[in-house]
């Protein structure tokens, strides 16, 4: 870190990228660059690319603030790269951007510890090929039960997810699946409400934010074009929820947070099944959307953080000392 004074740093925002959520990224990547420049910082957006490293190497800046969506930006890729040129960095490290991005990881390591998440199997491109996996499809179907969600390991934002509501469904969900990688997860569908619980670090630790509900105005499921078309998804936030329920869906998701070795601010979604009233975490997102439809903005917003706050923030914890 540089002498900079506060209020005063040289900031890289990095957006764009080559991933699907490419446009979701540019988005968010321009609103933060103007709640930084409001907030005094100096600021150099970097759309990332082959000529990350000479632009960065050329702005010296004394922090990146990471605005990169799904490959590249949240799997650990670009955090390995800053970590190489010592430059400090918003949000996860990369053993956590690692465990949280790969959906399969993350849920392994949530099952082994014990928080709820939906019952699932994991299978790669391989294991079809090679190993005949897709003989198995029956007894995985018999434990998982009908309607099945089949969704790509790696992906956010919704992309690529299918329902299969009946068995013959199943094979065309594998085939849209694996168009978007190269491992897959076969999931139990919980049906109920859709929550978000973001969270964002500060001086006495990781504090949950208000729960945000995603209702889907149309649609039976909230997919990536519901998530980011105004109009498409009402939220209500904070959701309306008992308070022990709130507690739960808090504390879940901070063990969630913690057990992925998260930093930052992080935001993890998940399912509260209308049958039981059982919550199940579905997957933590290390680098949530900073777009005008995105939910942590908004849970921000209801606990009285506006958004540049919210942004000045995540670079006071970026740039924080370590602890001794």
């Amino acid at each position: 870190m540089s002498g900079a004074e506060p209020g005063m740093s040289l900031v890289a925002v990095l957006k764009g990228g080559r991933s699907l959520e490419r446009q979701v990224s540019l988005k968010s990547g321009a609103r933060v660059e103007d709640a930084l420049r409001r907030r005094g910082h100096r600021v150099v957006a970097i759309d990332a690319g082959a000529d990350l490293v000479r632009r960065l190497s050329e702005v010296a800046p004394d922090v990146a603030f990471v605005a990169l969506h799904g490959r590249d930006g949240e799997d650990g890729t670009v955090q390995e790269l800053l970590e190489v040129m010592g430059v400090p960095y918003t949000g996860s490290g990369v053993s956590a951007c690692i465990r949280s991005s790969d959906k399969a990881l993350a849920k392994h390591a949530l099952r082994d510890r014990g928080i709820p998440t939906p019952d699932f199997f994991a299978f790669n491109e391989t294991a079809f090929k090679t190993l005949g996996a897709g003989q198995a499809l029956p007894a995985i179907e018999q434990r998982l039960e009908f309607p099945i969600v089949v969704k790509p390991a790696s992906q956010g934002s919704a992309l690529g997810i299918k329902f299969a509501r009946t068995p013959a469904d199943v094979p065309a969900a594998l085939v849209a699946a694996f168009s978007y990688d190269r491992k897959v997860l076969l999931e139990r569908y919980v049906a109920g409400r859709d929550l978000a619980v973001s969270i964002l670090d500060g001086p006495a630790g990781p504090q949950p934010l208000p729960v945000v509900e995603a209702v889907p105005e149309q649609e039976d499921f909230y997919d990536f074009e519901a998530r980011y078309e105004i109009g498409r998804t009402r939220f209500v936030c904070p959701a309306e929820l008992d308070p022990e329920l709130t507690a739960q869906a808090h504390e879940i998701a901070l063990d969630t947070y913690r057990l992925l070795g998260c930093a930052g601010f992080a935001r993890v979604d998940l399912m509260l099944e209308e049958r039981t009233g059982e919550l199940f975490v579905l997957e933590l997102n290390p680098i949530p959307g900073l777009t005008e439809t995105s939910l942590l903005p908004q849970a921000a917003e209801a606990a009285g953080i506006e958004f540049d706050e919210l942004i000045g923030r995540i670079v006071d914890a970026a740039t924080a000392p370590a602890p001794v």
